[in-house]
């Protein structure tokens, strides 16, 4: 045993759980916090608000794959991240969020700058806690970190009391194996529901597959590729699985729903068999439920069973991994050439209705030639970030995407003042990267401090 103050333990979980970057904004409830990073190796970059603290935290996770962390003090520190927990949620994006808190004699009595976080964000994270003692603290940041990126991935806040921070203790990290009740990571999926789908899938004549952020999030867009190019089965994406399939491939319809292009929705109309992965069936993509895919057999692919016949009907619904199932149903489905007349009939689509902006007038520049020649000057290897606003659909329709985590943006809840600081989370992340922000002039002046 060692003798620990709790921010130095906090520190300490954190360097297990393989944190090396944090962002945040300090404050009198975590400046113990503060003290304790002078002499970590953990690097922290100081923003000038905690919404770009969070924002930048979830750019670092999206770019990156792994949990991004950020710290704010109590009451309006905490309140400051409001906006940036719920834009990871709606987008399934992991963080775990460090807020201060008074200190747990003064919890409740309206103490200064005190703010009810746990209750505050309870509709917006996927989990989350108020440490009342030190020794808890190794348990609570494994739990944490195990939620945050396990099953469908989301933001998990962690409320620290100063006094939970000053206190010093006998330290040793006895913190348990997770065995949470009501939690379990999904293993496995339903082997015939997966025999079913690939029956499915050999006998369609116009098959589509409708790709999302799922399949980012299970680190699944190779085995998507294989099995979209094993069957020559066209590939539409949501805005959030943009980078999921390489948008400049020929069997790319591009991205589906009312910014979406032409042929993909005129594929989905007729679609005999729509596989859709990773996807929850938003209002943007589906619009008139009852007249989307009308003519399809439906089955979804996702880890959360409760988006799972939420907005649509399907036939086959297959709970589990994008990525195991995927790799399960690969060797099941058969090469074949009779798709020729369904793709002749894309082809026609695609000459009829392509992506087009028209040409400049009086002299302009279009915003749409600039996004293509940002393409262009970067060869595709960018990561994109955008605000919210025409700004962010432009950079989806002209910026032919072929990897995943290279677009980030706010898909869910449109936040504007998202990109800015988020670019900068994804550049920390992937330093040898080229970052580049596609910002609208209203969206830019909501975190540029």
């Amino acid at each position: 045993m060692v003798k620990m103050k709790g921010a130095e333990i906090l520190l300490h979980c954190l360097m297990a759980q393989g944190v090396d970057t944090v962002f945040g904004y300090p404050g009198g409830a975590v400046l113990p916090i503060y003290d304790a990073l002078y002499d970590s190796p953990i690097k922290h970059y100081l923003v000038r608000h905690e919404q770009g603290a969070i924002h930048a935290a979830d750019g670092y996770a999206r770019a990156t794959g792994k949990v991004g962390v950020c710290i704010a003090t109590s009451g309006p520190g905490a309140t400051n991240l409001i906006t940036g927990i719920a834009t990871a949620n709606m987008d399934s994006i992991p963080l775990v969020v460090f807020t201060g808190q008074v200190a747990t004699a003064f919890i409740g009595r309206d103490a200064f700058q005190e703010a009810d976080i746990t209750g505050i964000t309870l509709p917006i994270t996927k989990y989350n806690y108020l440490v009342e003692r030190t020794e808890d603290l190794s348990q609570v940041v494994k739990e944490a970190f195990h939620i945050a990126s396990t099953n469908r991935p989301g933001p998990v806040v962690v409320d620290l009391p100063k006094d939970v921070m000053e206190q010093t203790i006998d330290f040793q990290d006895n913190s348990k194996e997770i065995n949470m009740r009501g939690y379990r990571v999904v293993k496995g999926f339903n082997a015939g529901q997966v025999i079913a789908a690939a029956e499915l899938i050999n006998e369609a004549r116009k098959p589509v597959i409708y790709a999302g952020g799922g399949v980012i999030a299970s680190n699944a867009a190779e085995e998507l590729r294989a099995l979209a190019e094993k069957r020559k089965i066209p590939v539409t994406t949501t805005l959030m699985g943009i980078g999921a399939f390489p948008g400049n491939h020929y069997l790319s319809l591009g991205m589906l729903g009312m910014h979406g292009t032409r042929y993909a929705n005129y594929a989905i109309g007729e679609c005999d068999t729509l596989l859709a992965v990773g996807v929850r069936f938003d209002d943007r993509v589906t619009g008139k439920i009852e007249q989307f895919a009308p003519n399809a057999r439906i089955i979804h692919i996702d880890i959360d069973a409760a988006e799972i016949g939420k907005n649509v009907e399907v036939d086959i619904p297959i709970v589990g991994d994008v990525k195991e199932v995927l790799q399960a149903l690969l060797p099941r489905i058969e090469q074949r050439e009779e798709l020729d007349d369904w793709h002749k009939t894309i082809d026609r689509w695609k000459d009829e209705y392509p992506m087009y902006y028209g040409a400049a007038s009086q002299g302009r520049i279009m915003p749409q030639h600039i996004v293509e020649k940002i393409y262009d000057l970067t060869r595709g290897e960018a990561i994109i970030t955008t605000e919210v606003g025409q700004n962010q659909m432009w950079a989806a329709q002209y910026y032919k995407f072929k990897y995943p985590r290279t677009f980030l943006t706010s898909g869910g809840l449109g936040t504007m003042g998202y990109g800015f600081p988020a670019a900068i989370g994804a550049k920390v992340g992937c330093p040898d990267r080229p970052v580049i922000d596609i910002a609208g002039d209203g969206s830019i002046q909501m975190n540029i401090q």
